[in-house]
């Protein structure tokens, strides 16, 4: 049996009357974007990968260390102040592993401590103490008698600051 040709063979489906499929896996070359799902696998395996992959890549003890080494400039100049302030002198213990401040001669009561990065520890070179407002002057003295250096290093990182004597400067040395 042969069948008669039809009137609308050649024509698609849209000439021929039909109307157009919109949905659909048949009909999916013609969207264009990406579907939510999608989107979202993207979101949560770049999210996965900067949480777990990017800190084993980048090494992060150099910027551990620069803020340790930013928050103890900081917390310097914070309780020189301080101590100028209530007139009474501050003792800042710098040993390998932080910094600590107390109100006399060291053994008072703690105002604040500086511990080195978890990972880093110990990171400070050199050891020392300062005192603000000496003998309610309102001088800095420090155990050698002259400016003190402190260098907070770890690894293939390092920083110097220097302490001075009688203002209690503190800076960066390159």
């Amino acid at each position: 049996m042969t069948h008669a040709p039809r009137a609308d063979a050649g024509l698609t489906r849209r000439q021929a009357g039909f109307p157009n499929r919109s949905t659909g896996l048949a009909n999916r070359g013609d969207c264009r974007g990406f579907t939510l799902i999608e989107l979202i696998l993207v979101i949560v395996i770049t999210a996965a990968l900067a949480v777990f992959a990017l800190p084993k890549v980048v090494d992060t003890t150099l910027w551990r260390l620069r803020s340790f080494g930013d928050d103890f400039q900081g917390r310097h100049q914070a309780m020189l102040r301080l101590a100028l302030q209530q007139r009474r002198p501050i003792v800042e213990t710098i040993s390998s592993t932080g910094v600590s401040w107390a109100y006399g001669n060291g053994s008072g009561t703690t105002i604040a401590t500086l511990p080195c990065p978890a990972t880093e520890s110990p990171c400070i070179s050199s050891s020392g103490t300062v005192t603000f407002n000496s003998g309610n002057s309102g001088a800095t003295t420090t155990n050698t008698g002259g400016a003190l250096t402190v260098t907070v290093a770890s690894s293939n990182y390092s920083q110097a600051f220097r302490i001075e004597a009688d203002t209690g400067l503190i800076y960066a040395t390159p």
